[in-house]
Formats: C-alpha cells, sequence, structure tokens
C-alpha cells in the first residue's frame, strides 16, 4: 500500500486540480462518501471554494437533505441501523432531481434539498440550473456500490476503533450500518480516490492498495 500524507487544504487542492480538466461530460458529478466525522462536508465545502477559485460553477448537495421524511425513515423505530442505512435517504430522488438531470442532454436543472430533517418537511426550494462544464458536489454515506450515476468518486475512510473513540452517544447506535457497508460494499476498493481519515487533520491519500 503507497499511503502519503497530505493536510485537508491541499487535498483539496489536488482533488481540484484532478477534476479541473473535466471528465469529458457537459457537468461533473462528484460524490464524496463517508461518515461524517471524516469530513465529507468539510471536504465538500473546501472543494467547491478550489473549483469556483479555477472559474467553475460548483453546486453542494447535502446527502442529509435528502432524507425521508419522518414517518417513513423511522417507521421501523429509531435506533435500527439497517433502517439507517436503507430507509433514511431518498437516492431515488437523489437520481432524479440531482444526477440525472447532469446526463448528457440533460437539462442542468438542480434541486439543492429535497427534506428538511428537523422540520419534517420541503425546505421548497428553487431548482438551480448548472452552466455547461459545472460540477455538482455530493457529500454524505452509503453513495457507493447502490449504482448512483457518478463521474468522480472519493471514500473517507475511518477505522471502526477510531470511530467508536470519537462517534457522540446518541450515534453509536448507526455504527453497524458502516460496519456492514464496509464489509459488503468495500467502498474502499470501489472509489476512484481512497482517503484515510484516522487523523483527520492530517489526511491519508491512498495511492495504490497494492
Amino acid at each position: 500500500m503507497r499511503v502519503r500524507s497530505t493536510s485537508r487544504e491541499l487535498l483539496a487542492v489536488e482533488l481540484s486540480e484532478l477534476l479541473h480538466d473535466g471528465t469529458g461530460q457537459p457537468w461533473c458529478r462528484v460524490a464524496l462518501d463517508g461518515h461524517p466525522l471524516t469530513g465529507t462536508g468539510e471536504l465538500a465545502d473546501s472543494l467547491a471554494e478550489q473549483l469556483r477559485l479555477r472559474g467553475r460553477h460548483v453546486l453542494r448537495v447535502r446527502l442529509w437533505d435528502y432524507v425521508r421524511p419522518a414517518s417513513l425513515r423511522l417507521e421501523r423505530g429509531r435506533g435500527d441501523p439497517e433502517a439507517f442505512r436503507f430507509d433514511w435517504f431518498d437516492f431515488g430522488a437523489l437520481t432524479r432531481e440531482v444526477l440525472a438531470p447532469l446526463r448528457p442532454g440533460g437539462s442542468g436543472l438542480v434541486l439543492p434539498a429535497l427534506w428538511d430533517a428537523e422540520l419534517d418537511r420541503s425546505p421548497r426550494m428553487d431548482r438551480v440550473r448548472l452552466t455547461e462544464g459545472g460540477v455538482v458536489i455530493v457529500d454524505g454515506p452509503f453513495l457507493l456500490g447502490g449504482g448512483l450515476e457518478t463521474d468522480f468518486t472519493v471514500h473517507l475512510w475511518m477505522s471502526e476503533k477510531v470511530l467508536l473513540r470519537r462517534v457522540a452517544a446518541a450515534d453509536e447506535w448507526q455504527l453497524p450500518a458502516f460496519d456492514d457497508y464496509q464489509r459488503e460494499i468495500r467502498p474502499d476498493l470501489l472509489a476512484d480516490r481512497l482517503v484515510r481519515m484516522d487523523r483527520p487533520e492530517r489526511p491519508a491519500i491512498v495511492d495504490s492498495l497494492g
């Protein structure tokens, strides 16, 4: 395994340089996958900033803004790890409202958020037109291995031991869902880029697993 240490700032710069040349498609759909403690949201913000500095139109979409209504995601009760993985997030809506419109020949119209989990209602946001050459960055858990249409993927990996040490007590019930996802899907093998985040202040880019 070839691994090199970097900083969070330089990680965003490196990823932006990879994406700056484009994917040969009208738009680029980027997925930043991982547990929230790995810093997917923070990396998405930094990457968006770097791409904007390079003149790209960027739209941020949080998977946590694509949760299902409470009546559906909590149908099996609170604290069910399997329900958290399979029932909480509306991946069908994410495809319909974000990823499919950015296919070649698509409309380019993207809905930034579908559902406000705290208020348990739609935020009633307008669709945003992403200009050609633009980038949408989706961050959140469980984004790989389910057939989502993406052009570039990054998995932020954190060991089970570190997750258990860092996670809030109220969220410990979710950890088996992440363990199952890692074991069954192997996002570390599926992603275009793998970054180890046991020390979030010093990300480690995995250049080769061999």
